[in-house]
């Protein structure tokens, strides 16, 4: 049976939980994403559950094992601390919620204030007989849990006695048979873990707390008004209800605590146990006294009650209820009681479980406290804030491996400064390259838009050319072509042109014969541009030059009417000439921006001043030979 257990569907990670517990059985690392009980190490103390304010920690909850037990059909008794008048100052008086226990369907409801009376005698016997031996109580079950697994030294020295609870199960089996199930209602969430010690006369078959017990009432609404009084079922007990103030145990058995003469010291609380434990194994003989120690403050404040009751008000009302039983109390009765069951064997045996962990390196240690800038002496005082007395011992629990460097608080709030800092001057640095993005956008569109320009002037220089200008894709179609091709094609295209501008798209060999598209297949599949080839169309002779733009995907031509009257070839160069020297320099600029595009126009251009160059020289030649003819006519 897991005794704690974390809910992380409500845990919030607070790390409370981690701080707060004296054995650190709460563990945090980086590998986890929520914190982990660890069992083994788990004294059963309920602090975790206690400080959890969205309620994440919850203990092991045995009211369905009680409603079992209680539809049953065996005889169930109830024993019930005495810390329970303090837990009910809603209710008027202690036998009205003695009547409702009895409501939920127990046979009969016992106190254990009569356990506590035969267990603070005992306790009296042996301190009387301590023969120099001095013994820490048992009473407390957490205290026990801490003393075999964190102080194993110490088992001989726990008191070997059982505690109330056990003493009260052994009376109810002796009066009401072997065969009767007992279910022990009280404030203390490591009776639960403590009943599984024993069986016999000594079983417990469940253990509920006091909140529980209320939600057992809700449940079966069960409320003051609706049930008459009930006394508790003999043996009652005398100073025992006092138990659940520390020192009341005490005076249950007549023990001296006079400071000059006593030999008994009380200690309570999560802190005062740990300390109080500390020096006794440092200083027991020196003390030479025996320890009385409770790990809350009295039982009255124990895990199991519900949350928010008021420390004195639980102890005052411990005190009446204590008063108002010793009113009505039959010494004689109580007197043969004791006597009878103090022949029950209250013996009880502990045994060393050891969980303590090895000592990590100092090298570690040194290394971790310096990782959270702790490096002086002055560093190594400690605030406490997470939950260690010295900030050595919190960074030799973080090289074992049971928390995290991140719950030192003056670690974590340097380390969020720092990271403040560091993201103010990210947000700087990030502003700055804001601006500097803002800027270069600006100047991006005041390139785009001369680059739009720039080849607005192109595109329209090409369409004015004199010459044909074809560029087609892989498959022969059309991708761009100018106004001199569209009026070599004839009216039909033309009009074509007027609803697709440049015939984009249009299939080159329904629009040229065979001989004149072969040559762009050509140069597409073999890369092989060709120069200055003259063919007939349409009873005309034409100069063309078909290149490579994309190879084996994109090729340009330029077609020549040999016979056209636009001579001024030169002029024509020298316009082309000017507007690539005025435009190269910008295209290069936002070559980003226009990518192949500029690129592929830029290569047009060149070719067809080449492609002029060339037939300049051939017109020139022509015009030299039809001067001779005339000459010679």
């Amino acid at each position: 049976m897991n005794l704690i257990e974390i809910v992380n569907s409500k845990c919030v990670k607070c790390y409370a939980c981690v701080r707060v517990c004296p054995v650190k059985a709460v563990k945090m690392d980086l590998t986890d994403d929520f914190p982990k009980i660890l069992h083994n190490r788990c004294i059963g103390c309920g602090s975790c559950v206690t400080v959890c304010g969205p309620e994440a920690v919850v203990y092991h909850d045995s009211k369905e094992e009680t409603k079992a037990l209680l539809k049953s059909g065996s005889k169930v008794v109830a024993v019930v601390g005495p810390s329970i008048s303090g837990e009910f100052p809603d209710i008027t008086d202690y036998r009205k919620f003695v009547g409702m226990i009895r409501a939920l369907g127990f046979h009969f409801v016992n106190g254990t204030s009569f356990g506590v009376d035969l267990v603070a005698h005992k306790y009296a016997e042996l301190f009387d007989n301590n023969k120099g031996k001095y013994y820490l109580t048992a009473n407390c079950p957490a205290l026990v849990f801490y003393i075999e697994k964190y102080y194993p030294e110490l088992v001989p020295n726990l008191a070997p006695i059982v505690t109330p609870m056990i003493a009260a199960t052994k009376v109810v089996r002796e009066k009401y048979g072997s065969d009767t199930k007992v279910i022990y209602i009280g404030p203390c969430i490591a009776n639960k873990r403590e009943a599984l010690r024993y069986k016999g006369d000594a079983k417990i078959d469940a253990v509920i707390t006091f909140k529980e017990l209320r939600e057992l009432f809700a449940e079966f609404s069960i409320t003051e008004g609706k049930y008459e009084y009930s006394e508790f079922d003999a043996p009652l007990g005398k100073k025992g209800a006092l138990l659940p103030i520390s020192n009341g145990f005490l005076q249950a058995a007549d023990i001296s605590e006079d400071l000059l003469t006593g030999t008994v010291i009380t200690a309570e609380g999560r802190s005062t146990m740990v300390k109080a434990v500390k020096e006794f194994a440092d200083h027991q003989q020196i003390i030479n006294r025996h320890f009385n120690i409770f790990y809350d403050h009295g039982c009255i404040m124990g895990p199991g009650t519900s949350r928010g009751g008021d420390r004195f008000l639980r102890r005052t009302l411990v005190i009446n209820y204590a008063n108002k039983r010793l009113k009505n109390y039959n010494k004689k009765e109580w007197e043969r009681d004791l006597k009878h069951f103090m022949q029950l064997d209250l013996s009880a045996t502990f045994k060393a479980n050891d969980q303590r962990m090895a000592q990590p390196p100092r090298e570690k240690i040194r290394e971790i406290m310096e990782s959270m800038g702790k490096t002086e002496y002055k560093d190594n005082l400690g605030c406490g804030a997470c939950g260690y007395n010295t900030c050595y011992d919190f960074a030799t629990n973080v090289a074992k491996g049971l928390t995290t460097t991140e719950m030192c608080i003056t670690h974590a709030v340097q380390t969020r400064q720092d990271s403040i800092q560091r993201l103010q001057q990210t947000n700087e640095q990030l502003e700055k390259t804001k601006e500097a993005l803002k800027e270069s956008e600006n100047a991006a569109r005041r390139e785009q838009l001369l680059a739009k320009q720039a080849y607005t002037t192109m595109e329209t220089m090409l369409q004015k050319l004199p010459s044909s200008l074809i560029i087609v894709d892989e498959k022969l179609h059309i991708i761009q072509t100018n106004e001199s091709f569209i009026k070599l094609l004839g009216t039909e295209a033309a009009e074509i042109n007027e609803v697709i501008p440049g015939l984009v798209g249009a299939d080159l060999k329904t629009l040229l014969p065979f001989p004149i598209y072969n040559l762009f297949s050509y140069v597409l599949l073999n890369g092989e541009d060709i120069q200055k080839r003259d063919i007939h169309f349409n009873d005309e002779l034409y100069n063309i030059s078909v290149f490579t733009i994309r190879k084996g995907s994109i090729v340009g031509a330029i077609m020549v009417d040999i016979h056209s009257p636009e001579v001024r070839k030169e002029e024509v160069i020298k316009r082309i000439d000017e507007v690539i020297g005025k435009n190269l320099e910008m295209v290069q600029k936002i070559g980003f921006l226009l990518g192949e595009s500029a690129a592929e126009t830029e290569q047009m251009l060149n070719t067809i001043v080449e492609l002029y160059k060339g037939n300049i020289s051939l017109f020139n030649k022509q015009d030299d030979q039809n001067l001779k003819n005339k000459t010679d006519y």
